[in-house]
């Protein structure tokens, strides 16, 4: 709650109370203790306050605003009202509320720091970066500190970075931060490192280098000493941009003798040296001597090295792979100088002698693999072995290493054999052999993580996961589908040991989705603990599957669970920008900016938001609760689209599951651009189909108003709107079938594919395109009336008969069993649960666009059997759209109790389902391997019944309301 302390009011010991139970969470206690308090002082405006805000809390948003309002409009100037204002309106996500609220005690109290100092704060949380700048200047003014002034010359460069026109950014915004920053020079008024940095930030974006060298290098430079080399790197980038090499060059070798295992600055001398052999001129440069040979960058290194050969202890590995570096960059410059370095697997191996027991050696050799000849792999990896020192074979023909550095280095040979592709080179009999190997290995390194803690990894989990990825290679060349319960079970074993290693954790849950098993994958991440924006980054993995697999409860769990993140995002990086002002951070402050930026147009965050409330309509909308409600409770304008699709961002972290696959068959840049484009047409789908379900929304409730001879503004959706959606839908379709006809292919440990391929091929997207397309037949159908439009009656009558032609073949293919065994083989079909899912997504969408039909149709027979009554006729025949109509109704009903019971059928034959061991050919499956896969097998099995009976009764609830559809 606000800040009490200290504060000298008499009215401060009558609201300690009210305080009080609002810190404790009691809301209630908060209300009445404040109701009594206004009683007997009734002009006390902080116990009003204090009252909305326990209002606010327990869900009475209406009558906290109102009551903030009445005291806002006093316009108080006591500390406690306008801090109890502030995180009532914070709570109420108006921050654009606090700054008319410190506006007007600004006025009342001109000569205030604090109300200044909070208006330019209020002015932070809402991004109104040019009043941000008056009031900078306005409280420089009161009180002239150089912390004020530089909040203005902030604002400046703010409205610079936000201004859409480039040029007015160069021309006005960033001169004008430049000139008062120099008029602080001038009057050697500049005091703090930070109000260089905004300096050396102003200077950069103009792009004047130069301008910008002479201030690091000259007396403000010496400011700079918050971070670890800050002048040397900022001269070093300068240097870069200005493209002066020589500089560059002597600066990186300067640096590199007094840090050698700066990779960096290794990356820089090479880049300035190839640029200066290229000049082919002599260089000379004051931060010292210039390396400008290739001769000079050999002596360079070989000195390097051989410091590092005389220490005794602690040798860097810097320069060695630094060394490893100039080989592959004179080679591709095609020198013969490299030769002189030595040869590649020569030096590789050195290196793996010195740094082989250490974790990093893995990820430092991998990089430069391409160094070797495909002729020199299986030489390397056998030299390799020959450094590790393993103890004798056991009976089954495996030796095992003593001690954990002997463990680490066989581990590290073993991670490099796979990259090489030397694994996926095996036959079937060679990877069960090697799985078995590996399998061993990992048994038998569990011995010396006893002691570990269990937030700790055992030493060994790295065999655990290559054996799991070997079995995976197996499935995916085979299509045997015990080999993935095999490998379902070891990583299951593996999480038993080691139950904080988040790796294994990852694959599990990426086999369970694939499988169609989604019930264990929610504990599996909860008990990642993802952190911040980890939930964009690797969310995907979760929300992507989490609604396909018909388990609505824990997908609105999970959509909720993201979009919390997101929302607080967008809150939390306000503070964030206020504190970095008050501690004058101001480089951070773009980069918060940027952050939230990039969080707030994610392609996740627009799939999430899309996917939850067309979830919350398919679970909640019905025609007993009508659709417009929950249209309306979401604020979806059919009209709008509320995505900035050219600003769309992939925040995916494709690589987070660790892969030791050789090059060819790595994630590559094709991948990514396809899985991304893949993604977008998914998600353009789903917002058409979501704006177009709003759009039938709107039209139903004018036909019902209009029936009732009354009218609402606004509510209705145009025709137009309506006809141009279904246009962009149709368009999207039509380029989603020639997306899915190209039938790309991941990589298994990379982007996961999107639903679009499976909900195509189950005539989901073309179903609910033809019934969309409904409602434009019978708005022209209500403007000419039953008498006269026979054809026009004809053609709804055949789209009718096709839309339940449609949904008959939807549901032939979710026939067949989901999870089933055959000869000790369990196979799954998960598929079926997704084909389901897609069926009862479009039956609701068919359920209320026939509901529009039924309000169309109603007035129509009522007014031709009026007309019929008049005229005296006694003609009985029905006019063909009306028994088409009914007809559908009853087919559709059919139609949902076969669905229901081919549920029910299913759901029985599960239950009834005995999982037994698998049948291995030549293999062998200890008892507790057994366990662990049947525990595997069990879960997804329980997690397909969970699925059937949330999709069964969700079906249910819609087939009951079909009876409510009569004309």
């Amino acid at each position: 709650m606000a800040a009490r302390g200290h504060v000298q009011d008499p009215n401060d010991r009558r609201l300690r109370p009210i305080y009080d139970y609002l810190d404790n969470g009691n809301n209630k206690m908060a209300i009445q203790q404040a109701d009594k308090l206004l009683k007997k002082h009734k002009d006390l405006h902080c116990a009003k306050v204090l009252k909305a805000i326990g209002l606010q809390r327990t869900a009475k948003q209406d009558e906290a605003f109102t009551l903030a309002q009445e005291v806002a409009v006093l316009e108080p100037t006591d500390d406690n009202s306008l801090q109890a204002l502030t995180i009532l309106y914070r709570e109420m996500h108006r921050p654009e509320l606090v700054t008319k609220l410190y506006e007007a005690a600004v006025r009342k109290v001109p000569t205030s720091e604090e109300y200044h100092s909070h208006l330019f704060m209020a002015y932070a949380r809402v991004g109104e970066y040019k009043k941000m700048q008056q009031a900078g200047m306005a409280l420089y003014k009161i009180v002239p500190k150089n912390p004020y002034y530089f909040w203005s010359v902030m604002s400046l460069v703010m409205q610079a970075i936000s201004a859409q026109d480039e040029k007015l950014s160069q021309t006005m915004f960033l001169p004008l931060a430049e000139r008062m920053v120099e008029k602080m020079v001038k009057e050697e008024k500049i005091e703090a490192e930070a109000e260089v940095q905004l300096y050396f930030m102003i200077l950069e974006r103009l792009g004047k280098y130069v301008e910008a060298l002479e201030v690091v290098q000259g007396p403000l430079g010496e400011k700079l000493t918050s971070e670890l080399q800050s002048r040397e790197n900022k001269c070093m980038m300068l240097y870069r941009r200005l493209e002066r090499w020589a500089e560059c060059n002597a600066l990186s070798c300067k640096l590199l003798l007094k840090n050698p295992d700066d990779w960096q600055f290794y990356l820089l001398y090479f880049d300035s040296l190839f640029h200066l052999i290229d000049q082919i001129e002599n260089s000379h440069s004051a931060e010292g001597e210039v390396h400008s040979s290739i001769s000079q960058a050999l002596s360079f290194m070989e000195d390097r090295i051989a410091t590092e050969e005389a220490k005794e202890s602690k040798h860097l590995r810097g320069p060695y792979l630094a060394r490893l570096e100039l080989i592959r960059r004179l080679r591709e410059r095609s020198c013969p100088e490299a030769q002189q370095l030595g040869e590649p697997l020569e030096l590789m191996f050195q290196f793996f002698v010195k740094y082989g027991d250490k974790p990093c050696c893995i990820t430092d050799l991998k990089i430069f693999l391409d160094l070797l000849k495909p002729d020199q792999h299986v030489q390397f990896i056998n030299r390799l072995m020959e450094a590790v020192p393993l103890g004798a074979p056991g009976e089954d023909g495996v030796a095992f290493p003593g001690d954990t550095r002997a463990l680490q280095r066989h581990l590290c040979v073993t991670q490099l054999s796979r990259s090489l592709g030397q694994q996926h080179a095996l036959n079937t009999q060679g990877k069960l052999g090697l799985i078995k190997e590996l399998k061993a290995h990992y048994r038998h390194g569990l011995q010396f993580g006893k002691s570990c803690l269990k937030t700790e990894l055992q030493f060994s989990d790295m065999y655990c996961l290559m054996a799991a990825h070997v079995y995976i290679d197996l499935w995916l060349e085979t299509g045997d589908q015990n080999m993935l319960w095999q490998s379902l079970g070891l990583l299951e074993e593996g999480l038993s040991h080691s139950s904080s290693n988040a790796q294994l954790k990852l694959l599990l849950l990426l086999l369970y989705c694939r499988l169609g098993a989604f019930e264990p994958v929610v504990d599996l991440y909860s008990s990642l603990d993802a952190k911040h924006v980890q939930h964009d980054t690797i969310g995907y993995l979760l929300t992507r599957y989490a609604e396909s697999l018909g388990q609505f409860a824990a997908a609105s769990q999970s959509c909720n669970f993201s979009l919390r993140f997101f929302h607080s995002n967008q809150k939390d990086t306000s503070e964030y920008v206020i504190q970095a002002y008050k501690y004058g951070a101001f480089e951070k402050i773009p980069e918060f900016i940027a952050f939230r930026n990039r969080l707030d147009h994610s392609l996740h965050f627009a799939q999430v938001r899309t996917e939850r409330m067309l979830l919350d309509l398919f679970l909640e909308a019905d025609i007993s609760s009508p659709l417009e409600e929950s249209v309306k409770l979401m604020s979806l304008c059919p009209e709008e689209d509320d995505i900035l699709w050219d600003s769309l961002r992939d925040n995916r972290d494709l690589t987070v599951l660790v892969s030791w696959n050789p090059k060819d068959r790595q994630l590559n840049e094709e991948h990514k651009q396809r899985s991304l484009e893949e993604d977008t047409l998914w998600l353009r789908l789903r917002s058409l189909t979501l704006r177009l379900i709003g759009c039938i929304s709107a039209l139903t409730h004018h036909t019902s108003r209009n029936s009732e001879k009354t009218t609402e503004n606004g509510v209705a959706a145009k025709p137009s709107s309506l006809r141009s959606l279904l246009s962009q839908l149709e368009n999207t379709l039509n380029q989603a079938t020639q997306f899915t006809e190209k039938q790309l292919q991941y990589p298994f440990v990379g982007p996961v594919p999107s639903r679009l391929a499976q909900a195509l091929s189950s005539g989901c997207c073309q179903c609910q395109l033809s019934s969309l397309q409904l409602p434009l037949h019978l708005q022209e159908l209500e403007a000419a009336g039953l008498d006269e439009s026979t054809a026009l009656q004809t053609q709804i009558s055949n789209l009718f008969k096709s839309l339940a032609v449609q949904l008959q073949d939807m549901l032939e293919k979710c026939k067949g069993d989901p999870l089933e065994v055959k000869d000790s083989q369990s196979t799954t079909q998960h598929f079926l649960l997704e084909n389901l899912v897609y069926f009862v997504e479009t039956v609701c969408i068919v359920l209320w666009v026939s509901n529009y039909c039924g309000s169309v149709l109603r007035p129509l027979k009522s007014s031709l059997q009026k007309k019929k009554k008049k005229k005296k006729e006694a003609s009985t025949v029905t006019p063909p759209v009306l028994s088409a109509y009914q007809e559908f109704n009853s087919s559709l009903q059919s139609l949902l109790n076969q669905a229901l019971e081919h549920i029910k059928s299913q759901e029985i034959s599960l239950t009834a389902l005995k999982l037994g061991a698998l049948s291995l050919e030549g293999q062998t499956q200890s008892e507790a391997e057994e366990t662990f896969t049947k525990t595997a097998m069990d879960k997804v099995q329980s997690s397909y019944l969970r699925s059937l009976q949330e999709i069964g009764e969700l079906l249910k609830k819609r087939a009951d309301t079909l009876k409510s559809l009569k004309i």
